[in-house]
C-alpha cells in the first residue's frame, strides 16, 4: 500500500501566505484583535497547535507525520517524541542532521523512542544543510565530505543496534568495532531493554550523484521533490544505483497540494495567496501543466512545485506518480489542520481506493 505522510509545520501555521501573518502556534507575532480573537492569550503554546495537527493526521487516515529539521523552528526530536507519545498508530519520521550527536547517541535515543512507541519511529537524515546553518552549529564538515560522514553515521548506528534481544544491561557492549574518519567505536552495541527493537526506517533526499549513491547503499526510502522537468530520470538513476549495490530502495515524493471540490476553487485559493505576497504581480502565472504549479515556495512552502486542482485531478496526478514508481508521499498544505482533514476525507480514497476504502464486512461491523 502506498504510504501517505504529512509534513508538520515548525514555525507556526495560519490561513495566510506570509510568515508574519501565520499566528497559530505562537509564531508570527501577536495576532490582530478581531471579534473572533481568542480571549485566553498565553494559555496555549506551539505544541497545542502541533498536537491538533498530529491528531488530525492520525484520525484522517494518513500513515504518519514528518517532524522536519528546521534551524529556525521547533526541535524535531522533541516534536517527534511528543507525536509518538500522542498517537497510537501513526509513524513518525524525525529529520535531523548527522552533526546532531554521535550515531551511538542518536541510536540510543531512538531505541528508547521505539520502546515507548512500539517501533513507529523513522529517521530522515538532512545531509545538505545550508553552510551558514552548519557553521552556526559548529559543524565544519562541508561539500562531499558530508555524505562520507553520513555513510559512517548510518553504518555505526546500524552496527550498535541489535534487532534481536541481547541479555544484559548497563554499559557493556556487544563487541561492535568501527575505526572511521569521523567516528570510532570500541565494544559498541546495545543490550537489555535497548535491544530487540526495529531499526528506524531511513529516509534520505537530494538529487546529486552523492545523494543518490548514499541512498543506494544506506537508505530505505529516497524522497524526491517535483521539478519542472519531472522526477522520472532521478527515480531511474536511483533504481540503477541501488541495483548495482545489490539493494532495493523505495522512491518517495514530497509535494505541496491545494485540492478543492472544483479546479476553479483550487486555483482561486492559490492565486489569492499569491496576491498576498505579490500584490504588484497578481497573475501568479507559473503553471507547468498537468496541474503542477511552481509558485509554492513564494507561499511559504519548502518546495517550489506542487499540485493544484480538483480532488479528482490531484488524485489522478498522484496516481500517475505511483505508476512511475513512487511508493511514499509527504504531503503538505496550510492551514494544516484544515488541509489534513481535506486530504483524509476527499483525496486519499481516490488515490488509493483499495487501501483506503472499507471492505463491506468492515463497513457493517
Amino acid at each position: 500500500m502506498t504510504e501517505f505522510l504529512w509534513r508538520l509545520p515548525t514555525q507556526g501555521d495560519g490561513r495566510h501566505a506570509g510568515a508574519a501573518t501565520r499566528h497559530r502556534g505562537g509564531f508570527g507575532g501577536p495576532a490582530p484583535v478581531t471579534p473572533a480573537t481568542d480571549v485566553r492569550p498565553g494559555r496555549f503554546g506551539p505544541f497545542d497547535d502541533l498536537h491538533q495537527i498530529i491528531d488530525a493526521a492520525e484520525l484522517s487516515g494518513l500513515d504518519g507525520v514528518l517532524a522536519p529539521y528546521d534551524p529556525l523552528g521547533e526541535e524535531s526530536w522533541i516534536v517527534a517524541g511528543g507525536a509518538l507519545r500522542a498517537t497510537r498508530h501513526a509513524r513518525v519520521i524525525v529529520e535531523f542532521q548527522p552533526a546532531f550527536g554521535t550515531p551511538v547517541y542518536a541510536a540510543k535515543v531512538s531505541a528508547t523512542l521505539q520502546q515507548i512507541s512500539r517501533g513507529r519511529l523513522s529517521w530522515r537524515i538532512a545531509v545538505e544543510t545550508e553552510e551558514a546553518d552548519a557553521r552556526a552549529r559548529g559543524d565544519r564538515v562541508t561539500g562531499d565530505d558530508r555524505y562520507a560522514r553520513a555513510a559512517e553515521f548510518l553504518t555505526v548506528a546500524r552496527g550498535v543496534w541489535n534487532e534481536t534481544p541481547v541479555p544484559g544491561a548497563g554499559f557493556k557492549g556487544t563487541g561492535f568495532e568501527f575505526d572511521g574518519e569521523y567516528f570510532d567505536v570500541i565494544d559498541g552495541g546495545f543490550r537489555g531493554i535497548l535491544s530487540g527493537l526495529p531499526f528506524p526506517t531511513v529516509y534520505l533526499s537530494g538529487t546529486s550523484a552523492q545523494a543518490l549513491e548514499l541512498s543506494a547503499r544506506h537508505g530505505d526510502v529516497h524522497v524526491f521533490t517535483e521539478t519542472p522537468d519531472g522526477i522520472t530520470a532521478s527515480v531511474t538513476e536511483l533504481r540503477e544505483r541501488a541495483a548495482a549495490a545489490g539493494r532495493t530502495v523505495r522512491a518517495g515524493l514530497e509535494i505541496p497540494v491545494i485540492a478543492r471540490e472544483t479546479e476553479q476553487e483550487a486555483w482561486a485559493r492559490a492565486h489569492r495567496q499569491w496576491r498576498e505576497v505579490h500584490p504588484e504581480d497578481p497573475s501568479g502565472d507559473l503553471a507547468l501543466g498537468d496541474g503542477r504549479w511552481a509558485g509554492f515556495a513564494e507561499l511559504g512552502y519548502s518546495q517550489p512545485v506542487g499540485l493544484v486542482g480538483s480532488y479528482e485531478q490531484v488524485a489522478q496526478r498522484l496516481s500517475g506518480y505511483i505508476e512511475a514508481g513512487i511508493e511514499s508521499f509527504v504531503l503538505v498544505g496550510h492551514p494544516h489542520i484544515e488541509e489534513v482533514h481535506r486530504t483524509g476525507e476527499h483525496l486519499l480514497h481516490l488515490v488509493d481506493p483499495a487501501g483506503r476504502t472499507l471492505a463491506a464486512q468492515e463497513a457493517t461491523a
